[in-house]
């Protein structure tokens, strides 16, 4: 199979944004999850997004998959690998960003890592160093109280350099915007000065394009599905990648019966998909209690109450709360044991949903899909359109059993009404009322 670009992510929802920007920009890409078997029979691609689930685990072990997924893309002849992390750059003092790129650079032998999560599509900007999320600083958003990974600092020098083994410097927005050249020279300064990476800043999509040029001509870069973006288009003007149409890929062929909706992340942005998705299907809430006193109830009763109502079209549960109420959990139960019971209740019942029949399935938040992906044991997908921004549509690939559609959405993603977007480039209606 041969590669041009490999791409290490650090979640499964985090994988399907970057794979989702790639195709848009006519790169053949695959999206496997975690590494791939040596048997599994793949389809050629021009890249190949290796998720991983390794965002909240500790240093040494998202360092040591990281390893394992740079030995396999390096050996199908990637020239150059990205190591994807998330645009609101998730990862506290103890975090493993700063560790992985170290790592990684070591392996690779790069001189210095460009890293950037901007992505103004999105509304993640970087401007001297400092994460922008919209129009506020990352630690006045309401990533300041994420649950496993709250960030509280938005200069992302002093955040990567406090997890880092090297110095961090900067390439400041007017050198971006003097161009690749500059971003170049820039670059190797740092490296001179003793700077093992680098916070690229990046306001605009054309300085995606003027970054990824410049580091597509290195082995390593850190950044989020924007520096995707810059990489894919840098690979198609220089023609190392043939620019092909993504189309609808015919996805969807052949799958109907039922769907469902799985939510667990606690984002604002997916309360208010699931409060508008009352409006139109049934709606679950689980007990989040419930799932760490007693998961196995808690999950039964959920799909005992989906089986009745699924031959009458999609329906939806979540775990999802209120940033207060998941800090009164973790203060209840400890902050790992809530979140584990969570990921390991939301899996069981898109297993138990998929047991019934369920083949088109959208599942809300970054720990929810993959936890959910590993208990389906899910080892590939092929990539299609984009639902929204950051969300394609994704088919399994090389799984026992009749293929699924899927959607994996991280938390912060899509519109009020993008749970009922999802399910109808599915092939579903959603019912007018509950």
């Amino acid at each position: 199979m041969p590669l041009t670009l490999g791409v290490i992510a650090d979640d499964y929802t985090g994988a399907s944004d970057l794979a989702n920007t790639l195709t848009k920009e006519g790169v053949r890409t695959l999206q496997t999850i975690g590494v791939p078997a040596a048997d599994l029979p793949l389809p050629d691609a021009d890249a190949v997004v290796v998720a991983l689930k390794s965002r909240s685990v500790p240093a040494d072990a998202a360092v040591r998959m990281a390893l394992e997924a740079w030995r396999w893309l390096s050996g199908r002849g990637a020239s150059h690998i990205l190591f994807k992390v998330c645009s609101t750059f998730d990862s506290t003092d103890a975090g493993n960003i700063g560790p992985v790129t170290d790592a990684l650079r070591l392996a690779t032998g790069a001189a210095i890592v460009p890293v950037t999560p901007a992505f103004p599509e999105t509304g993640r900007t970087v401007f001297m160093g400092h994460l922008f999320v919209g129009t506020v600083p990352l630690h006045e958003s309401p990533l300041k109280d994420h649950p496993l990974n709250p960030m509280t600092d938005s200069d992302l020098r002093r955040v990567l350099e406090r997890q880092s083994a090297g110095r961090v410097g900067l390439v400041p927005l007017a050198t971006v915007a003097a161009g690749v050249a500059a971003v170049r020279a820039r670059l190797d300064a740092l490296a001179l000065d003793g700077r093992t990476s680098a916070i690229v800043d990046a306001v605009f999509d054309q300085d995606l394009e003027t970054i990824g040029a410049a580091a597509a001509a290195l082995p390593l870069s850190t950044g989020a599905s924007g520096l995707g973006l810059g990489l894919a288009r840098a690979l198609v003007a220089d023609g190392r990648v043939l620019r092909q149409s993504c189309g609808d890929m015919g996805l969807a062929a052949g799958i109907d019966g039922p769907a469902a909706v799985v939510a667990g992340s606690c984002s604002a942005a997916t309360l208010e998909q699931i409060a508008v998705a009352e409006g139109t299907m049934p709606v679950r809430r689980l007990s989040a209690e419930g799932l760490v006193t007693h998961p196995e109830a808690e999950v039964e009763a959920a799909l005992a109450w989906a089986r009745a109502r699924l031959a009458y079209g999609p329906v939806l549960i979540a775990a999802s709360d209120t940033p207060q109420s998941v800090a009164a959990l973790q203060e209840r139960f400890g902050r790992s044991r809530a979140g584990l019971a969570i990921e390991h209740g939301t899996a069981a019942i898109s297993q138990g949903l998929v047991a019934a029949g369920v083949r088109r399935l959208v599942i809300a938040g970054g720990e929810t899909s993959g936890a959910s992906v590993d208990r389906l044991r899910l080892p590939a997908f092929l990539v299609g359109p984009e639902i929204a921004p950051g969300v394609p549509l994704l088919r399994t690939e090389g799984q026992a059993g009749a293929p699924l559609l899927l959607a994996l959405k991280s938390g912060n993603f899509g519109g009020p009404d993008f749970f009922a977007r999802a399910l109808r480039m599915m092939g579903v209606e959603p019912p007018g009322g509950a």
